[in-house]
């Protein structure tokens, strides 16, 4: 196999930011033992959360379905130990606004028992592509990136598209989070394994495996793996270690020069994205029949003791997994579930790790980059945004609430990757107007399609009237010319009736 290749690209703006992953990246992953309760939210991924078909006292095994999907967007969750279900209710979860949601909540038995497979599943290659999807929808793979879209569904919509590469992200920009550099590192087979059989459900012939510069190691792993398989479709391809470069469209924007356009998706230019986390959980499912009941997490900041990468079961409690790590450090302030640029702030550590957990990071109090001022029209702004947007624009838009205008500057296109707020100098809070701009934009959405159902509803019952009176009338019509020809009297009758009230 030949060298991996690096490109430049043509990202537009973005930042070098430090790294602070040297910590977590010095150790091998760590195995956390299965703790004594495991807490599964049913709503894990982007869509319709799945519906519970377990009860309260039930007994269930690690790997069997729990929750299973209710929509046409949506995916299973599965046991991630063997125990019993002590509850089904609303707790703590890291939503944007830390509110609680509902929850399967498991006591382990210590036993970590796995449900039997009755069915043994044939090769992956033996299988038709739709097939194969549907096997992949049953295992609860989601996009461990970050969007936690449904892996199925996503490549059930690109199958409908002509698409020509598959594109592995390995591009971990967003300072600490390490997860997807030690997976590659430590099982490159697997996330190899998993694009191998990822192209047998698209039916391509091209992948790019796309990783930074800044992870020789991670690099060496995938070419090793690539030079014993020895298969031509697939190209180690590496970038630069500028942030946001692992944002899906600036991903594909460098790899391969198309540019998605807005409001479309990477399938729109022929591309589909998917994270090497997801690569590798497919493998786990296609290839050991195991669903995804763990994922690599890592835990870091100068909060926590011992920084690490380590492998635990969804439904792990952030507070289980501090203690694994040493706990926290005498300076240890603020919470955050994932990066420093897009993870979320929560003010407890009982919440669980979910399908999307990828980084807990643990730090000392920031401090506050000042007072807000008012905006100078400086353009830095502008500069370092990688979807090319006017952020000084929408920052006024939005403050006015003037959804056309919006709208119209691209305001949907928003990646909300944080690089604003780092350069502007009137420490404007400009990512966080942005995305509660986007949510007053949904629900004005959900009004106007609110008000969309009440007419059609109001229409549809006027033409139902309208219909039932022609009918009687109709109907009445027929009775005279009946009646006519009986005489004056049978008139009469048929009169009397018309003008006798309805009865309820």
């Amino acid at each position: 196999m030949t060298a991996p290749t690096f490109d430049l690209g043509k990202l537009h703006g973005g930042l070098r930011l430090p790294a602070h992953k040297a910590g977590s990246t010095n150790n091998t992953i760590y195995d956390i033992p299965v703790p004594s309760q495991l807490v599964l939210p049913i709503l894990q991924h982007v869509g319709d959360p799945a519906q519970p078909i377990v009860g309260i006292g039930e007994r269930v095994l690690k790997g069997q379905l729990i929750a299973e999907t209710d929509g046409a967007l949506g995916a299973p969750i599965h046991a991630s130990s063997s125990g019993k279900i002590v509850a089904i209710e609303r707790w703590p979860i890291s939503r944007r606004f830390g509110d609680p949601g509902p929850c399967i909540v498991i006591k382990t038995d210590g036993e970590d028992r796995a449900i039997e497979h009755v069915v043994t599943r044939p090769p992956y290659a033996s299988l038709p592509p739709d097939t194969l999807l549907l096997t992949i929808l049953q295992g609860g793979v989601v996009g461990l990136g970050g969007a936690v879209f449904p892996t199925a569904q996503k490549l059930m919509q690109a199958n409908t598209c002509q698409i020509d590469h598959l594109i592995l992200n390995g591009v971990e920009c967003e300072p600490y989070i390490s997860c997807d550099d030690v997976l590659m590192r430590e099982r490159a087979h697997e996330v190899i394994g998993g694009a191998q059989i990822l192209m047998h459900a698209l039916s391509l012939d091209s992948c790019y495996i796309v990783v930074e510069s800044d992870k020789p190691e991670a690099l060496d792993a995938l070419s090793e793996v690539m030079t014993e398989l020895a298969d031509e479709r697939l190209v180690l391809k590496q970038v630069p270690s500028i942030y946001p470069s692992g944002g899906e469209d600036q991903l594909v924007q460098l790899v391969t020069n198309r540019e998605v356009p807005s409001g479309g998706l990477p399938s729109d230019v022929g591309c589909l994205v998917q994270n090497v986390g997801t690569a590798a959980a497919i493998y786990d499912w296609i290839q050991n029949n195991e669903p995804l009941i763990s994922r690599i997490t890592t835990i870091t900041g100068d909060g926590i003791a011992q920084p690490m990468n380590v492998r635990a079961r969804i439904g792990t409690t952030v507070a289980d997994i501090v203690n694994f790590a040493g706990g926290y450090t005498d300076v240890a302030k603020q919470l955050i579930i994932g990066g420093p640029m897009t993870g979320k702030s929560v003010s407890t550590d009982r919440v669980p790790i979910v399908k999307a957990t990828n980084c807990v990071l643990v730090l000392s109090e920031t401090p506050s980059p000042g007072p807000e001022l008012p905006c100078i029209r400086c353009g830095d702004c502008a500069a370092v945004c990688p979807v090319q947007l006017l952020p000084q624009q929408l920052f006024w838009y939005a403050c006015a609430d003037d959804e056309k205008h919006l709208r119209s500057y691209g305001l949907t296109d928003c990646i909300e990757c944080g690089c604003c707020d780092l350069v502007c100098p009137s420490h404007i809070p400009l990512t966080f107007d942005f995305r509660k701009a986007k949510g007053r934009i949904r629900e004005l959405a959900d009004e106007k399609a609110r008000a969309a159902r009440a007419r059609l509803r109001f229409e549809a019952r006027n033409e139902r009237l309208e219909r039932e009176q022609s009918d009687r009338e109709q109907e009445l019509a027929k009775q005279k010319a009946v009646a006519k020809k009986a005489g004056p009297a049978a008139i009469a009758e048929i009169l009397k009736r018309k003008n006798k009230p309805d009865e309820e």
